[in-house]
């Protein structure tokens, strides 16, 4: 990787590098914690089953943890266990996924109630994103969603999960979040970014925080490395970057 520059610099530290395959390995995730903070990523965004991390005492780098993942469809009291759980052996932040069919359905009061179990889980200063998977909804049901983790006492709403058959993050979706949210909570994007201009494009749209897998490629782009020959943008559909 290129020295890093100002640039590089900053857009590291709205990252979150993230591994969430099924067939992660503690030797994975070990070497996943010592690349992010080689390139001075914001935190690490794992499952729970990897708690307690092993992060050096002098390493700036928190630890953000997925719940409800990725389908969004455990019960409730399954949701807030895990948080608690999670909480208690290190996680700093979670990455919890709404029950997407209620929002489906319009029960946004059975979203929130969701949300707020979870939150209620997390003692300050502890962060909560909630997942919406903006691809699978409508602008009216990302709307009504976003108002739902405000309500409830969310710090982030959050695009996707990256797993997602209908697609990851759009600058669409990203900007109707923001607009949504105001400065009630801010914005994270996640799922099909992989190039600079994906990353930059999220944050021009109101996106403070990133969600990647490619972190290396994307902020050696951003110190001055050309992106290899056929490399597109993912912003329009977006795709699992997990």
């Amino acid at each position: 990787m290129p020295t890093p520059t100002a640039e590089s610099t900053a857009l590291a530290r709205r990252v979150d590098h993230t591994l969430l395959k099924p067939e992660t390995t503690q030797a994975d995730i070990d070497a996943h914690i010592a690349e992010a903070i080689e390139l001075g990523a914001f935190s690490v965004c794992v499952s729970p089953s990897f708690l307690p991390l092993t992060i050096p005492t002098d390493a700036d780098l928190a630890v953000a943890v997925v719940v409800g993942f990725p389908s969004g469809k455990h019960t409730t009291a399954v949701k807030t266990a895990e948080t608690l759980e999670a909480v208690g052996r290190g996680a700093d932040e979670i990455d919890m996924v709404i029950d997407i069919g209620a929002a489906k359905a319009g029960r946004f009061d059975l979203v929130e109630a969701d949300i707020a179990s979870v939150r209620g889980a997390i003692p300050a200063p502890g962060v909560l994103k909630v997942i919406i998977e903006s691809a699978a909804l409508t602008d009216d049901e990302i709307v009504a969603s976003c108002r739902a983790a405000v309500a409830a006492g969310a710090d982030f709403v959050k695009t996707s999960t990256g797993f997602h058959p209908a697609g990851g993050a759009t600058v669409h979706a990203v900007r109707l979040m923001k607009q949504t949210v105001g400065d009630a909570a801010e914005v994270k994007a996640s799922g099909g970014i992989r190039t600079l201009g994906d990353a930059l494009a999220m944050i021009d749209a109101g996106a403070t925080r990133l969600g990647l897998s490619g972190t290396r490629s994307i902020l050696a782009e951003a110190a001055g490395d050309t992106p290899a020959a056929g490399s597109a943008p993912a912003t329009a559909e977006g795709a699992s970057s997990y």
